[in-house]
């Protein structure tokens, strides 16, 4: 292969790979389907590579010539280990999903009606475009919706996978990576009873259901509006806090974390996810986690729960809260160590008695934020160690269990 040229006008604009199903996009520039798909859905890009000209929202064309030709030309080099592109199958029409769809009325036929959409959506982009417009989605909820009353279990045709049809309407649905306006539309769906039924998910689902409800929940919350945001039910937050304390997998405990990010900068959520207790199990995953990605989201979310009593207080009350905290400082990164310097300054601030006094002390923080201030961390953590050790100095500054070298750094 490495000794065959091949014509250029067969490689893909944007993956510079022998193309296998060219299509023509309107202003004439040919690509391989799945490169072009991946270009306009997934990265959400709405001009053609080349020309920069708009294309959002268009359908392309099979370029049948252009395929024909590179099958050609890999069955006269197949002798230099050149395999034929197979012929691709065509994209499915609206109506065929919509027939699929409306004949899918016994348990039977909608098992069945699963695997097909399952099929189609692992083929292209179009498929899922196509499935989302012939009302896949509302299909799909429909099945979630039942959530309970579909606990009747599914064998495959070879007899050995067996799930429940909600689960698998869950991760199609989940697949279909669905459009910004149709994720709109599942949060605001009569009462938010979508979001209801995820929440039950999280609840009674396996643990591959319960991350698939994150992932999915994780998506529609980004398009919410705030009004819809704050009126989320502290039984959702008891579940997503259980995710992150079940630890289902790596993907989902970050997506859980990304979610009690953006959802904790309004008070009411911070209230809940305290209720829901997810201080102790934020501070058990800080002791648990070298990962410094995880380690950067956990400080955060314990920042933004920090900014209310009721937070600063279960951290206080974790016998290693103030310990894991301090301890992340200067170790991780320069993000990890402002969040951390953050939550101590709000302690300093609004929590602290003569025992806090004491603790930070005994477990090194003040020496700590001495040390801050010698090394290049960034001016910003500088300036809020800077603060807790002007705010304390009384205590502080005199005490031997700062060493000599640190305490020659004590800001005046």
């Amino acid at each position: 292969m490495e000794d065959i040229e091949v014509p250029s006008f067969f490689l893909c604009p944007i993956s510079l790979q022998i193309m296998k199903d060219p299509v023509i996009v309107p202003t004439g520039i040919t690509y391989d389907r799945e490169s072009i798909e991946k270009w306009m859905f997934s990265s959400k890009n709405d001009t053609c590579p080349v020309t920069k000209q708009l294309i959002s929202g268009c359908e392309v064309t099979p370029n049948h010539t252009l395929r024909r030709l590179i099958q050609s030309w890999c069955t006269l080099n197949a002798s230099y280990g050149v395999e034929r592109i197979p012929t691709p199958r065509p994209p499915i029409s609206k109506a065929q999903v919509a027939k699929l769809l409306n004949d899918a009325k016994s348990p039977e036929q909608q098992v069945t009606c699963l695997r097909k959409l399952r099929s189609f959506a692992n083929e292209n982009e179009t498929n899922k475009r196509c499935m989302e417009a012939a009302g896949a989605v509302e299909f799909l909820v429909s099945m979630l919706n039942n959530f309970h009353s579909l606990s009747f279990e599914v064998t495959s045709d070879d007899g050995f996978e067996i799930s429940r049809p909600s689960d698998e309407a869950l991760s199609i649905l989940y697949g279909l990576q669905i459009s910004e306006s149709g994720l709109k539309n599942l949060v605001m769906g009569r009462n938010g009873e979508f979001i209801e039924t995820l929440t039950k998910v999280m609840q009674g689902g396996n643990y591959e259901s319960r991350a698939y409800a994150v992932f999915l929940l994780k998506s529609m919350l980004e398009v919410a509006d705030t009004l819809k945001l704050i009126s989320l039910k502290h039984e959702l937050f008891d579940e997503i806090v259980q995710v992150l304390r079940d630890q289902i997998s790596h993907q989902a405990s970050k997506a859980t974390l990304q979610l009690l990010i953006s959802l904790c900068p309004w008070g009411r959520n911070r209230i809940k996810a305290i209720e829901a207790k997810a201080v102790p199990v934020l501070i058990d995953l800080l002791l648990d986690s070298p990962e410094r990605r995880t380690c950067e989201m956990v400080l955060m979310v314990l920042d933004l729960l920090c900014q209310c009593a009721e937070g600063r207080a279960e951290l206080l009350g974790h016998g290693a809260g103030l310990a894991i905290v301090s301890k992340k400082i200067l170790r991780v990164s320069q993000m990890a160590s402002e969040r951390a310097v953050r939550i101590i300054l709000s302690i300093s601030k609004y929590s602290i008695t003569t025992s806090v006094l004491q603790e930070m002390l005994q477990i090194g923080i003040v020496a700590k934020l001495c040390l801050v201030l010698q090394v290049d961390c960034g001016s910003k953590i500088k300036d809020k160690a800077r603060e807790v050790l002007k705010m304390q100095a009384r205590v502080w500054k005199s005490s031997p269990c700062i060493p000599a070298n640190l305490l020659s750094s004590y800001p005046e």
